[in-house]
């Protein structure tokens, strides 16, 4: 897919700012490394740190060269003394090692310029649930997030998420209850509340990547992903035929990427097939490659209202306990031209992660699902954990494991925290 640039209204440094006072011999426009002059019997020269400004000598270069030359050297402060281990410490002989790991990790600057793995406000997707009313409803599973109001409490929320650098959204909508039925129809109007927000969103800002969930669940009077038949059966093909029109529906709108989530066998390749021939060859599809059957989708559901009205989806989502199987999604996901690959669950599937990294020359995406999300703020709640530092450290974890880009809830958070570290 295409990549759109844009101007951020912050920057991200890879180091924290040293402190000059701190150190000899570092220079800034604040704090300037002086050097005085001593007079002694040889005219030495000693170099010391201080607040002040000191003037130069006036000599050249080779000035300088020569008087170091004839014995006339400079003196600097003098080589600091070794720490002092606490008093009990055993006096032993150091070990014979030749390399000390540690070495690499002794300061902020060292930790810094050997870093793996960095994240920044381009890697996050911020997903946003929207419905047809004008006020912000807050849920209640899921601490600081809200069924937006798709005209008004949406635009605030996409325009607080841009102003940090999170350029990306994408888009789950709570529809109502009048407008699901067994097979739902809903999802392919065109003038449903996804493609109107669509449209809204990229008519106020047009370099906006939205992606869109491709799914029957929100919209099907039985909450499953696909039509369910009589005796219970989710009928795939007939699925695959609705999320084909759902998908070229978001497209028509102005949707940059679509993403099926539903897990039906071959819905990639049709949806592909039903873009490519309505003439939007240009929009990627985001496979939800590795969706598994969890338990950790709980406060989603609440969210969009959205549980199955019988059963669970234990015949299309993933077996929690295969790591293998994975593979076989990921080999036909690609065969059939997923631009992206996602894995869902995200933290308690960094095996996954890895396994598709490893495995596929495609971006690789995480969702970071409510659960996880939600569990993270109750510990902050409780202060059980500094939610800060767990939220970073998780999203973190999802890179290094392989993600390329994380769908999480933290989007708008953990891009603030990252513009507002100290330099």
């Amino acid at each position: 897919m295409a990549t759109t640039l844009f101007n951020a209204s912050c920057s991200f440094p890879s180091i924290k700012v040293i402190d000059c006072k701190s150190y000899v011999g570092l220079r800034s426009n604040v704090n300037q490394v002086s050097l005085p002059v001593a007079t002694s019997q040889r005219r030495s020269l000693v170099v010391r740190a201080s607040n002040g400004h000191a003037n130069k000598l006036g000599r050249s270069d080779a000035e300088c060269e020569a008087a170091v030359a004839a014995g006339d050297v400079p003196e600097a402060p003098p080589v600091p003394p070794k720490p002092v281990a606490p008093a009990g410490t055993p006096v032993i002989q150091p070990l014979n090692l030749n390399r000390r790991p540690r070495r690499n990790r002794a300061s902020p600057t060292v930790r810094a310029a050997f870093q793996e793995t960095d994240i920044s406000p381009a890697n996050f997707v911020y997903p946003l649930f929207i419905h047809e009313g004008e006020e912000d409803t807050p849920i209640g599973a899921m601490p600081g997030c809200y069924r937006l109001g798709w005209r008004h409490g949406l635009v605030e929320e996409v325009a607080k998420a841009r102003a940090v650098g999170v350029n990306s959204i994408v888009l789950f909508p709570k529809v109502p209850e009048a407008l699901k039925n067994p097979t739902g129809d809903e999802a392919y109007n065109d003038n449903g509340l996804v493609p109107r927000t669509i449209r809204l969103l990229k008519d106020k800002y047009p370099d906006l990547i939205i992606y869109t969930d491709v799914a029957l669940d929100p919209y099907s009077s039985d909450g499953h992903d696909g039509i369910v038949r009589e005796d219970g059966v989710i009928m795939n093909d007939e699925t695959v035929h609705q999320l084909c029109k759902q998908a070229v529906s978001q497209a028509r709108a102005g949707a940059d990427v679509v993403s099926p989530s539903d897990m039906m066998d071959g819905r990639v390749g049709a949806i592909r097939a039903a873009l490519d021939a309505e003439g939007f060859q240009n929009v990627s599809i985001m496979s939800y490659t590795a969706k598994y059957a969890s338990s950790f989708y709980g406060p989603f559901r609440e969210a969009l209202d959205s549980n199955p009205r019988f059963g669970d989806k234990k015949t299309y989502q993933m077996n929690p306990a295969n790591y293998r199987e994975a593979l076989i999604e990921a080999r036909e996901d690609e065969a059939e031209g997923a631009d992206i690959l996602l894995v869902k669950p995200g933290l308690p599937y960094l095996d996954i992660i890895r396994l598709l990294r490893d495995k596929s020359p495609l971006p690789i995406a995480a969702y970071q699902v409510s659960g996880e999300y939600s569990m993270i703020k109750a510990g902050g709640v409780l202060k059980m954990i500094d939610e800060e530092k767990v939220m970073m450290e998780s999203l973190m974890c999802l890179r290094r494991a392989g993600a390329d880009i994380i769908l999480t809830y933290f989007a708008l958070q953990a891009a603030t925290y990252l513009c507002n570290q100290k330099r």
